[in-house]
């Protein structure tokens, strides 16, 4: 194939958007759509995790990744963090036709990101037992828990690299691509989970391993995306003078104080799924935590639905922003809240009607953690729609550099309304008080954030 045809098939395989031309409902559609499908099939990663786990191994193995999927997260928050930081900049510097700048933060993102994912990644291998520990493991899950995470490492650094790689590649304009490497990645790990968990028989080491190479899957296609096909947006060669050097940190700076926001969200779930899985495990022992591990594996995907929303808009968003073009701001925000609404109850709806047979994927109905399951996941279904609102929002003021109110929202919801939840509500309403913890604080988070809003637009007026 000549360099004419691939450039002919790249060009036919990308979507040409306008952000500061084009109608915003057919655009943002065009954004969402592939989008919201890359996401479920990327938040499959750990659903399917959970199912072959918990079906292949049991009880125990479904909590030992339960215990060690706070890293998983931490490290998708960071990339996602680095993701928004540099394509909200990016996106501002391309409406000012700054290529080569946006290039630069590009490049930083990837480099100073893989460094610190480095750091981590290097810690928990030393010290394996300690992580999970503190973690919170119990010593009936240690072996499988220090299994999975020892083996889920190697991919942790092509995980970051494809979370920040989706945003980067649906701004220079291929959503499509961006929803195909989370398709393939997916697919990847569904047939690996199956095989080695099964046939194989290497339980949570070998669920943890699938893991790894789905994820490396993803960060290889991120990489000939931008050496081979992208658009505008390539790696560009930094320089290791004292300036450059300086510049890099003032940068991702930036990058951080924008998409710190979205790296609270994941270290929010973090929180959620520590403070859960203590109460869980004090009230109704492994049994609980097992069950209450469903709801965790489950949420990725009600915060999947949620941040396509988020992110479908933020390209939309910051381009214009920095466009000064402020109607189609407010336009792309009233079609963002309306599609996180319907996201949100159609979540809502669906894990209600269908608690039994979700609980049934992860578990045996012999199992006591399986009735603790269809009791519960009708009470935590009530979080979507409240938590669907507030990541838009949240995605809105980090896409116009508000980086502070976004940052004290999910602080909101992630811990400040959190934790009283998980420690209160028990007291009040028992187990099923448990349940509700995580809906209330998202509820309460929505009407604060609703309430400021309206004030700030009444003033505005």
């Amino acid at each position: 194939m000549t360099y004419q045809q691939m450039k002919k098939d790249r060009n036919l395989n990308r979507d040409r958007l306008d952000f500061a031309n084009d109608n915003i409902g057919p655009m943002f559609r065009s954004l969402f759509f592939p989008t919201l499908v890359g996401m479920i099939f990327n938040s499959a990663l750990t659903v399917i995790d959970g199912i072959f786990v918990g079906r292949g191994v049991g009880t125990e193995g479904i909590a030992a990744v339960n215990i060690v999927a706070p890293v998983f997260m931490v490290i998708t928050g960071i990339g996602l963090m680095f993701g928004i930081g540099a394509s909200v900049i990016a996106s501002i510097r391309l409406s000012e036709n700054k290529v080569k700048a946006a290039r630069i933060i590009m490049t930083q993102a990837f480099i100073v990101g893989l460094l610190l994912v480095g750091v981590i990644g290097l810690g928990s291998f030393v010290c394996p037992r300690g992580v999970v520990h503190a973690l919170g493991c119990s010593p009936l899950l240690e072996e499988n828990a220090v299994s999975y995470l020892l083996w889920l490492l190697p991919g942790l650094f092509f995980l970051f690299v494809e979370c920040v790689g989706m945003m980067l590649i649906r701004l220079d304009g291929a959503p499509k691509y961006a929803m195909t490497i989370q398709i393939v990645a997916a697919v990847v790990n569904i047939v690996l989970d199956w095989y080695m968990v099964f046939p194989l028989g290497w339980g949570v080491m070998g669920a943890a391993l699938a893991t790894s190479i789905a994820c490396t899957v993803g960060g290889v296609m991120v990489f000939a995306y931008f050496f081979r096909f992208a658009d505008k947006l390539r790696f560009y060669p930094l320089k290791w003078t004292v300036t450059s050097l300086l510049l890099t940190l003032r940068n991702t700076g930036y990058m951080v104080r924008i998409g710190f926001a979205t790296f609270l969200t994941e270290l929010a779930m973090s929180v959620m799924m520590l403070t859960g899985n203590y109460m869980f495990i004090s009230m109704l022992g492994e049994e609980g935590v097992a069950a209450f591990a469903i709801a965790c594996y489950l949420f990725p995907v009600v915060f999947s639905i949620s941040n396509a929303v988020a992110q479908s808009a933020q390209p939309i968003i910051s381009f214009n922003y920095g466009a000064h073009l402020l109607h189609r701001v407010s336009r792309t925000l009233r079609i963002s809240v309306l599609t996180a609404v319907i996201c949100g109850v159609s979540v809502t709806v669906g894990l209600w009607a269908g608690a039994a047979q979700v609980a049934r994927l992860f578990l045996s109905p012999q199992e006591s953690a399986y009735g603790l399951a269809v009791e519960g996941l009708p009470l935590f279904s009530l979080c979507a729609v409240f938590f669907a609102i507030n990541i838009a929002f949240i995605g809105y003021y980090q896409s116009i550099e508000k980086a502070m109110v976004s940052t004290v929202y999910t602080l909101l919801r992630g811990i400040l309304f959190l934790v009283p939840c998980f420690v209160l509500l028990p007291r009040a309403f028992g187990v099923p008080g448990l349940w509700l913890a995580i809906p209330a604080a998202e509820l309460l988070t929505c009407a604060v954030i609703y309430i400021r809003y309206v004030r700030q637009k009444i003033v505005g007026a």
